[in-house]
């Protein structure tokens, strides 16, 4: 996966990349010459006392390590330029990818991974593509140009290459492999750490409110101490691997003046030539040694390929169709044949043989009990998630059969938890329609009976909103999130359980305001308060996801029993008559 991964991301930046090959190949022949130089000024100028000869060559070595310099520095500033754009286009994959989830796929990973992914898993990568250009690139060049010309000093050494390095290689591969599954098990456990704190952070009110910080703090310790134990077994086999190389490097460095001396000795070699065959070694261990540096960094890098891998190999359960409706009318009824849902591997469906329809102007209300399937009923509507069975028609056009971006532009959805953007109360209004006036939101919002305490702010309109809108209450959050699908005027309405944070008065005023404005609309309501939908057109009461019920609040007292215990439960005998 990280080969697939790094060729399609790489194919834009061939050119940076070739400079890059053309840079360090200048650059490491340049840092290979220079030994070279310096054993001619041993043998040649100072053993002979030619001071004009030891200045020539000693200027040739200068201008070797100017070109060196400049070389390396072009290279890294390529590379840089190479990894960092390889990390943006991989992220705004990913990113572009999930946004095209439906909530079946972002359940399945979580958020936690999901963000981990796009996050630490690319920079890993990332960082792979950064060394590559700086070390790997360098290694081979250096290693090969090292070994001939470490030949060309003297052939009687060149055995302690084929000891020294193959004594490395091996040390190192033994290491690695072991590491490999230490990495995984690494980026699994990030994962969980993320999960623990984004939990402890969202339901902090929940924590405090049931003093539950010691049990958090210990929860958060196990997943952490897992984090921990798991990055010191990788960092203990890692912190094997330079007494490694520093060990050989060393044996290597005595070897070649041990058996270099006697050679010396014998007059088939000279002081020069030996040392640069010392060098050259030194050279050729040491590209080794970026090497390895790289297989450190390569096994990490390689399962996060692997999980960037899945994200972006995953197919959307809701796929828009091959020859997609545009348009759809001005007024747009919405119905239900049939539909059901049911998981992947589920004993039975959430949803099952649900028909309804919604009229332009008329209200249909939703209600049932805990899991009864209604949120999921309207993820249907606006293609959150797909039927596995039956149909769902806007206008009467399989909503499949639709472009996704058009159907979505019809629909204003409010949905059960309100969320809000870090931004402004503007901000957050023209998310339903860009272009939006400053009029038009202040009626969304006095609709939504939310103008009067946006007036109370000192910036109005203005007003900063922290991300997720934990600077309001619940009910101003409410009425923010309602005000922003009005912003939209959509031809659909879907308010999931949108009203429950607000008092019975508010509620009422609500809808009351609401009713004038979506007379052209088909709305959809689902609560759990009776008073909220007893005015409805019509009513769906689900109960384990088949509906039991349909018709006005009246009819289903008479009619449908599971209606009339979830009246009787909240409201007294004359209320309900």
């Amino acid at each position: 996966m990280l080969i697939t991964l790094l060729r399609t991301y790489l194919r834009p930046y061939r050119r940076w990349l070739t400079a890059v090959v053309v840079l360090q190949f200048i650059g490491t022949l340049a840092s290979l010459y220079l030994p070279s130089l310096n054993a001619d000024i041993i043998d040649n100028g100072i053993a002979r006392g030619d001071t004009g000869y030891i200045v020539r060559t000693g200027g040739w070595m200068l201008a070797a390590t100017l070109l060196q310099i400049t070389c390396t520095v072009g290279a890294v500033y390529f590379g840089a330029k190479t990894a960092m754009a390889f990390g943006r286009d991989v992220r705004a994959a990913i990113f572009h990818r999930v946004g095209e989830f439906s909530a079946r796929e972002v359940g399945r990973f979580g958020a936690p991974s999901l963000i981990t992914r796009n996050t630490n898993d690319v920079q890993q990568v990332q960082m792979l593509v950064l060394m590559s250009c700086t070390l790997l690139v360098t290694a081979p060049i250096m290693a090969t140009g090292g070994v001939i010309m470490a030949l060309r000093e003297d052939v009687g050494l060149a055995w302690l290459l084929l000891v020294c390095v193959p004594a490395l290689i091996a040390g190192i591969a033994l290491i690695v492999r072991r590491m490999v599954p230490g990495f995984r098990l690494m980026q699994e456990r990030i994962d969980g750490v993320n999960r623990v704190m984004r939990e402890q952070i969202t339901g902090i009110r929940v924590v405090r409110a049931f003093v539950r910080e010691r049990w958090e703090q210990s929860r958060f310790a196990v997943a952490n101490t897992a984090l921990t134990d798991t990055a010191l077994y990788v960092g203990r086999l890692m912190a094997l691997m330079f007494p490694w190389v520093m060990l050989i490097f060393n044996v290597s460095s005595v070897a070649v003046l041990w058996f270099g001396a006697g050679r010396v000795d014998d007059g088939q070699m000279q002081i020069g030539s030996l040392t640069a065959f010392l060098t050259y070694l030194i050279q050729i261990l040491m590209s080794v040694m970026m090497a390895t540096f790289m297989l450190v960094m390569l096994p990490r890098a390689t399962v996060c390929a692997e999980r960037i891998g899945e994200v972006l190999d995953t197919e959307s359960s809701v796929l828009p169709p091959s020859d997609p409706v545009t348009t759809l009318p001005g007024r747009v009824s919405l119905e239900l044949r049939g539909a059901e849902f049911a998981y992947p591997g589920a004993e039975s469906p959430v949803l099952r043989d649900v028909t309804f329809t919604v009229e332009p102007g008329s209200t249909t209300a939703v209600v049932g009990s805990t899991g009864s399937g209604k949120t999921t009923l309207v993820s249907l509507v606006p293609r959150l998630i797909d039927v596995t069975a039956g149909q769902v028609l806007a206008g009467g056009v399989d909503v499949r059969r639709l472009d996704p971006e058009a159907l979505r532009e019809r629909v204003g959805l409010v949905p059960q938890k309100a969320y809000l953007f870090s931004g402004t109360v503007a901000s957050n209004l023209r998310y339903g329609n860009p272009d939006a006036t400053d009029d038009e939101l202040w009626e969304a919002l006095r609709i939504a009976q939310a103008a009067d305490f946006v007036e109370e702010m000192p910036e109005g309109l203005d007003a900063p909103i922290a991300q997720g809108g934990t600077n309001v209450s619940g009910g101003q959050r409410q009425r923010l999130a309602i005000a922003r699908a009005l912003v939209r005027r959509p031809a659909i309405y879907l308010f999931d359980d949108s009203f429950s944070a607000l008092d019975l008065a508010t509620d009422a005023r609500l809808r009351a305001a609401l009713r004038p404005h979506t007379t052209d609309a088909a709305v959809v309501i689902v609560a759990q308060r009776i008073s909220t939908i007893i005015d409805a057109d019509q009513i769906v009461v689900l109960d384990d996801g088949a509906v039991v019920g349909l018709g006005t609040h009246a009819e289903l007292i008479e009619t449908c029993p599971t209606y009339a215990e979830i009246v009787e439960s909240q409201l007294t005998a004359e209320e309900a008559a």
